[in-house]
């Protein structure tokens, strides 16, 4: 029996930039990718065990009752279930990886999270790194964080997500990490910050269609004409190349209102080029999050998380007293769920 854990990925900036970076293998004149995320404080807790014949997932999230799938550990079987949809896609197209990759066969999992689905904090690359981590430690095949991303990468696709690469980068754990994506190149940089920066990721109790905006900002590469499609390459190109030279010094120093003025330009540059390609970006509940009075008063600045959309915020908090004035007030005014995260230096 072995016990693991994989947290959520929260995007700090470069949203979308991954998959944007990768159309460089088809056009060269796209520039590179460059994203800067770390792990959450929430994620999925399991504990796994071989099987001889099924792949078996049991899932508890939150209080809510537990959800079941049996499966044959067949790749035919996992492979159809994946490209079928549903609560379990993911984790059944990442089995099936594993089994396309390596000689295992099945494989049990119990699984309990905290950690919010849907809302931009990788639930879905979490489930399938997680998958990828339990068979390897179930089978003793030593695969490294560089080979779970890739078993995770591919199983997620497989259920027909245009996801990029930085998703799967939870599998590095609760480390900020700076990423460069350049066709199929992924250069992972893991940073050492020399202070502590406290963000508050703010759950907005809403819905977002990920699927949609994904293929609506995908349908602008790599050269449709229009102005709002250059606008979309633009910012996910140089503008955002830019922007995150500038985050990756902030996170390394511990320079928070830096890192908060940041975070307003980021969101600025995205409402103005990236959110015209997409209806589901125009986010209400995000913009009414952001507006609210208590922000100006307890953070330096923020902005939405991973798609973008209805699904979370992020802020960077003057310090830890200010981080919890600004949740009561965000959840007792606006009824969001609000999730503490720390950066924290490597001497703490």
């Amino acid at each position: 029996m072995k016990r693991l854990f994989v947290p959520g990925r929260l995007c700090l900036f470069g949203e979308h930039s991954d998959w944007a970076g990768a159309y460089r293998d088809v056009s060269p004149d796209q520039p590179p990718g460059y994203c800067l995320v770390m792990g959450t404080d929430q994620g999925i807790h399991a504990v796994a065990e071989p099987r001889a014949d099924a792949f078996e997932i049991t899932s508890k999230l939150g209080r809510g009752p537990a959800a079941e799938a049996h499966l044959p550990a067949d790749p035919a079987a996992l492979g159809e279930a994946a490209r079928k949809g549903g609560f379990f896609a993911y984790a059944a197209g990442a089995a099936f990886e594993m089994m396309e990759r390596y000689p295992v066969a099945g494989l049990a999992l119990e699984t309990r999270t905290d950690l919010p689905v849907g809302k931009g904090l990788s639930s879905s690359a979490a489930i399938c790194v997680l998958v990828a981590r339990a068979y390897s430690q179930v089978y003793d095949l030593g695969l490294t964080e560089r080979e779970e991303i890739e078993v995770a990468f591919a199983g997620e696709r497989r259920t027909g997500s245009e996801c990029g690469r930085m998703d799967q980068i939870c599998a590095y754990g609760q480390r900020p990490t700076f990423l460069r994506f350049s066709g199929e190149d992924l250069e992972v940089e893991v940073l050492q910050p020399q202070g502590s920066l406290h963000l508050l990721v703010v759950d907005l109790c809403a819905a977002k269609d990920t699927v949609r905006i994904l293929r609506e900002l995908n349908a602008c590469f790599p050269d449709t004409p229009g102005a709002v499609a250059a606008g979309v390459r633009e910012a996910l190109g140089p503008l955002n190349e830019a922007l995150l030279r500038r985050a990756r010094e902030a996170v390394a120093t511990g320079a928070a209102a830096a890192l908060g003025d940041l975070m307003r330009e980021a969101q600025e540059l995205f409402d103005r080029q990236v959110s015209p390609a997409c209806d589901e970006l125009r986010a209400p509940r995000l913009r009414e999050v952001l507006r609210h009075p208590a922000v100006r008063e307890c953070a330096h600045g923020g902005k939405g998380v991973g798609s973008q959309g209805d699904g979370c915020a992020q802020f960077v908090v003057r310090d830890a007293d200010a981080r919890e004035e600004l949740s009561a007030r965000l959840e007792r005014d606006l009824g969001v769920a609000c999730l503490p995260l720390t950066i924290r230096p490597l001497t703490d």
